[in-house]
């Protein structure tokens, strides 16, 4: 979703991304992929396929009802996917999978500033063949407990099965949690459970044990604790700034975590999570999930990074500048009537 707001936002942001904090060790691997279909315009969200090791589900904001399967290797689209009994979606923003082996898409985008009296989580059991079809999907009416506001981040526990969201607006955002099971009757309460950065997605570790949460300018790592109740100060993930950042999702071994943006042909990067085991998160080092990461790999993606949704030094000044002429750009073109 793009609008002034976020990137008066943006530029705030940055300049409040510098800090001391030490980083979480990625370094690029070189195998990420390019999203090749031409109607992948604004991939918006991105989920790792538990069914279809390799494959990654995404989806545009706007386009209607679709999801598409691409393979993480070709960045070829190997199945679009209809989804039947949701009525019209009205911005589609994050897709998770869930241990029940279905694929939950949060239509949780609000362009009107966090004013729609409920949002809609779809969901659908992952196809055993990947093929174009159409398939029936449930859909689940989610209202917020303190009032509607705007969201692009929804995480499925990968051991609970319980559903997450992550709000946000300029002062930062709220991690919300939804009931143990959702359901098609009524409607479903989400309860804010802890304050988070600005997010515009989300990501557990397949063990559960951590949070990647991302931003326009970067992401940041928490130990998952007490259902998010506990989940105190993040630390840093040196992934610089990677254009209109909307999405992450750790692949299914554990070992990296990618990151995708919006854009026909858009980039989704592969960072390798040093030292982790195989089901372990972004902070990993040896066989502890929840253990601090050894520092910087060295490599050409590393940086100093900290509190915040940026990293430290050079790389904050790089995004303030990048999010000054963003907005400096929107705001000429809105004078000439763009």
């Amino acid at each position: 979703m793009r609008s002034s707001r976020t990137c008066v936002v943006l530029a705030a942001a940055a300049l409040g991304a510098v800090s001391v904090s030490a980083p979480v060790a990625l370094a690029d691997d070189g195998e990420g992929f390019t999203i090749k279909d031409l109607r992948i315009t604004e991939s918006s969200g991105l989920a790792a396929s538990r069914a279809h090791p390799g494959v990654y589900w995404t989806h545009n904001d706007q386009d209607g009802p679709y999801v598409y399967a691409v393979d993480g290797r070709s960045g070829e689209t190997v199945a679009r996917i209809t989804m039947r009994g949701v009525g019209k979606p009205r911005d589609m923003e994050a897709i998770s999978v869930g241990p029940d082996g279905a694929v939950y898409v949060g239509d949780i985008g609000d362009n009107r500033g966090g004013t729609w009296s409920h949002v809609w989580i779809y969901r659908f059991p992952e196809p055993k063949v990947l093929k174009d079809r159409t398939v029936d999907a449930s859909q689940y009416v989610v209202k917020y407990a303190d009032g509607a506001r705007d969201a692009e981040a929804l995480m499925v526990h990968p051991t609970t099965g319980r559903v997450y969201i992550g709000s946000k607006d300029q002062g930062g955002g709220g991690l919300y949690e939804g009931p143990a099971r959702l359901s098609t009757e009524g409607t479903n309460v989400f309860r804010k459970v802890a304050d988070v950065p600005w997010v515009t997605d989300g990501a557990f570790s397949p063990d559960g044990r951590e949070l990647v949460l991302r931003s326009y300018l970067g992401a940041e790592s928490f130990a998952w604790k007490d259902g998010g109740r506990g989940l105190g100060e993040g630390r840093s993930l040196n992934i610089g700034y990677r254009g209109q950042s909307e999405s992450v999702t750790f692949a299914l071994d554990g070992k990296s975590l990618l990151f995708g943006a919006e854009g026909v042909r858009s980039a989704v990067t592969r960072l390798a999570v040093q030292g982790a085991p195989g089901s372990g998160g972004a902070g990993a080092s040896g066989g502890s999930s929840g253990s601090t990461s050894p520092g910087p790999s060295g490599g050409p993606d590393s940086a100093a990074g900290g509190r915040g949704p940026a990293g430290n030094g050079v790389t904050a000044l790089v995004v303030i500048g990048a999010a000054v002429l963003l907005w400096a750009g929107l705001r000429g073109r809105r004078k000439r009537g763009a």
